[in-house]
This record gives structure tokens, C-alpha cells and sequence, in this order.
């Protein structure tokens, strides 16, 4: 087995909490937050990974006959990104309108929107 999928989920992960803990800009965090999906992408994709593995298609092969990869975890990981886009257009979506109606983008100069 080959940790290296898995060092890469986490190191996109960190990366992407990183610089959305940094941020000083609304459409840089919708940046981050996206980066931080993506380790979900690996993630997803290592797990179900099979060495040497094929597609799961079965026409004249006998079941068992070759290893196959999972289409559970590749129908997640297609879903996972249909959800990534989704949250990310609405997120800039969002910015849009916050920049339409404050004149910034900067999280720290939007005073009006505190509790």
C-alpha cells in the first residue's frame, strides 16, 4: 500500500486551512476553501484504488477474473466535486453581492456585518 495519496490529501488539506486562516481577501478564502475540498479528491481516490485494478465493466470476463476499482468510491468522488463547484460558485456568488454592497472584499473592514 502507498502512503503517498495519503500525504498529499493531508498536506492539501493543511495547505488550504493555512492560507483560509490567513486570508485578507473574501475571494482568496473561497480559494482556500476550494483547496481544501480537493484533498477530498485524493482522498476519496486513494482509498479506492486497486493496483493494477480495471474498470468495473463486465462484458465476456468472469467476475473475479481480474481485480476491479470501486465504483462506489469513484461515483463519490464525481460527486464530491459536483458539490465542490456548486459551494464555490454560490461562495463567489456571495462575494459578489457582499462587494456590491460594502465596496470591499476585505473580512476585517466589514464592520456592519458583526453580531
Amino acid at each position: 500500500m502507498n502512503l503517498l495519496p495519503f500525504f498529499c490529501a493531508g498536506w492539501l488539506f493543511l495547505v488550504g486551512c493555512y492560507a483560509l486562516a490567513t486570508s485578507r481577501n473574501l475571494i482568496h478564502a473561497v480559494g482556500a476553501l476550494a483547496v481544501c475540498q480537493s484533498s477530498t479528491y485524493v482522498l476519496l481516490l486513494a482509498v479506492g484504488y486497486r493496483s493494477g485494478g480495471t474498470a468495473p465493466v463486465f462484458s465476456d470476463v468472469p467476475p473475479g477474473a481480474r481485480p476491479v476499482v470501486d465504483p462506489v468510491v469513484q461515483a463519490l468522488t464525481l460527486t464530491d466535486v459536483v458539490v465542490g463547484a456548486t459551494v464555490t460558485a454560490l461562495l463567489l456568488a456571495l462575494v459578489v453581492q457582499i462587494a456590491k454592497r460594502h465596496g470591499t472584499v476585505d473580512p476585517d473592514e466589514l464592520r456592519e456585518l458583526r453580531g
